[in-house]
């Protein structure tokens, strides 16, 4: 993120240098480890975050893991199940079919004859992330301490439910209990494949599952050698996740095209179920309220279930969180959403999400990344795909069930209200006149204005302020380093870390200026 917000104000934002940049991260995340390794495939998730040039080369990280030696792999079966790998296995592949940042995966097979493979998790893994995790804790509580802006992202939060999530992953029978509650989940489901675990050679870190090979779900030139119609994978791939989300309130929350795969005939194959997390049925109740206040375009409803799901903070005026709802509806409900439209205004929109009241619940995020992860997967196969256009089969397949449960009843509910507003839809001039009215019988018009442009210009000031004051602390440090360069060498190296330190506070100063301007232009405008 530094070198990001650093390339912008030197104005050294070519996509030359974002990719050299971005292979350079690439790079010290796999020597630093699989903890980071981890926080980059988070990362590759976020082009609302980082440029279009980091997205792709954080992609890399899903795949391209450094193996660990084949002997250190045996060594930890044969310790795990307490036999020699012969002894076990029938044969057993020293090299891996993949490698992952937690483990690595073996072919082998089993001396009744079936066709396994064995997740080997990495020798030492553990002692690494209580190192990690306690390093990047202090970061977390050093943030919080000194940067007041990071704490209505409640970093320790989310730091906690990736703690949990990451020690349930590296928790081989955690992973086997998941897949086995998941076949489960999806056993009336013809074409949708989940592997058999085998408990007795499984164990903490080992676990062994059925072979299921199969072609890679964004890979489009095989799927059409194949034969296999894009289309329905993706439609298919969409339900799936609905289902997850909508009926059985457990999904999986790392679906990275390395964790899925389509057989053949067309059917979909899930591996990997060590980050599944589960939603409570009210979240689900609001997730389908949500979606059709989205599909009716209802921007109250959709404010009012985003506050109810703690997703927006309540405040007294909720009209610019409202207005950038109905934008976003307006532009990108019916339409394919291009990635680098947000590398536009990924700066615009980091200080609109700054300045209004937006937060994220820990158990949100693994769910966003979810969703736009499969987003990815479904934009590389098909460039025109609309999330909420694909969703609809399954949302009308799923209000056929009324009364079941109380989830689906609600989404029959909401059906019908959905039906009855079509109908009864005023047109756009009378809903104008309605809400002009409204706010003028209130008093509202001419006060708000005042108000926020009130807002922009104190704004302005203190960030002014900041910059001036970040300025003259940075200056007096460098000078003071400067003069006490020939007599107290180590006075002057600890006065240019101090300047260097006050600079980083200017430059995120300067930043936070820059993009305001450019807001307030925009607002005339």
């Amino acid at each position: 993120m530094f070198f990001v917000g650093w390339d912008k104000l030197t104005g050294n934002n070519s996509s030359g240098q974002r990719h050299k940049r971005a292979k350079w991260l690439v790079k010290n995340l796999v020597e630093l480890g699989p903890t980071f390794i981890k926080i980059g495939q988070a990362l590759s998730t976020r082009p609302d975050l980082i440029p279009l040039e980091y997205i792709q080369e954080l992609g890399k990280l899903q795949d391209k893991v450094p193996e660990f030696c084949s002997d250190e792999a045996i060594a930890v079966v044969e310790s795990e199940l307490g036999k020699s790998i012969y002894a076990l296995y029938r044969d057993f592949d020293p090299f891996p079919l993949a490698s992952a940042s937690l483990g690595q995966v073996h072919k082998a097979c089993l001396h009744t004859g079936e066709d396994v493979v064995v997740k080997v998790q990495r020798p030492g893994l553990e002692k690494l992330f209580n190192l990690d995790f306690e390093v990047l804790h202090r970061l977390v509580r050093f943030a919080n301490r000194y940067f007041s802006w990071t704490r209505k992202y409640d970093l320790e939060a989310i730091y906690q439910e990736f703690f949990e999530i990451l020690y349930q992953e590296i928790d081989y029978i955690h992973e086997g209990k998941n897949a086995e509650r998941f076949r489960d989940n999806f056993k009336k489901y013809s074409r949708v494949v989940v592997p058999q675990i085998y408990w007795h050679y499984t164990t903490k870190k080992v676990i062994t599952l059925e072979y299921l090979p199969g072609i890679k779900i964004d890979d489009r030139q095989r799927l059409e050698e194949n034969k296999i119609n894009k289309e329905e994978i993706i439609q298919l791939g969409i339900c799936c996740y609905l289902k997850q989300l909508l009926e059985d309130g457990f999904f999986q929350s790392d679906p990275h095209p390395g964790n899925m795969a389509v057989t053949q005939d067309g059917r979909i194959i899930f591996y990997d179920f060590g980050t599944m997390v589960e939603v409570k049925s009210i979240a689900q109740d609001q997730m389908v309220k949500t979606l059709f206040a989205v599909l009716r375009k209802d921007t109250d409803e959709v404010v009012k279930t985003l506050i109810y799901m703690g997703l927006i903070e309540p405040m007294s005026d909720m009209t610019p969180v409202k207005r950038l709802i109905a934008f976003l509806l307006e532009n990108f409900r019916d339409k394919p959403v291009d990635i680098r439209a947000f590398e536009q205004i990924g700066s615009e929109l980091y200080l609109m999400f700054e300045q209004q009241p937006f937060r994220l619940p820990p158990q949100m995020t693994f769910m966003i990344k979810s969703l736009t992860t499969l987003d990815g997967i479904a934009r590389a196969l098909d460039p025109q795909y609309n999330l909420l256009a694909a969703a609809q089969p399954f949302v009308k397949s799923i209000t056929v069930a009324n009364g079941k449960s109380n989830i689906l009843g609600t989404v029959a509910k909401q059906a019908k209200d959905f039906v009855q507003y079509k109908l009864n839809q005023p047109s756009g001039t009378e809903l104008a006149i309605k809400r002009l009215e409204e706010r003028i019988e209130l008093g509202e018009l001419q006060i708000r204005v005042r108000s926020l442009e009130s807002d922009r210009t104190l704004k302005g000031i203190y960030l002014a302020l900041k910059v001036l004051i970040y300025t003259c602390f940075t200056g007096f440090s460098l000078i003071a380093g400067v003069l006490l360069l020939e007599v107290y060498k180590g006075l002057a190296i600890a006065a240019f870390c101090f300047s260097g330190f006050w600079f980083l506070f200017l430059l995120r100063s300067l930043i936070d200026l820059g993009i305001k301007e450019r807001l307030a232009k925009i607002a005339q405008k």
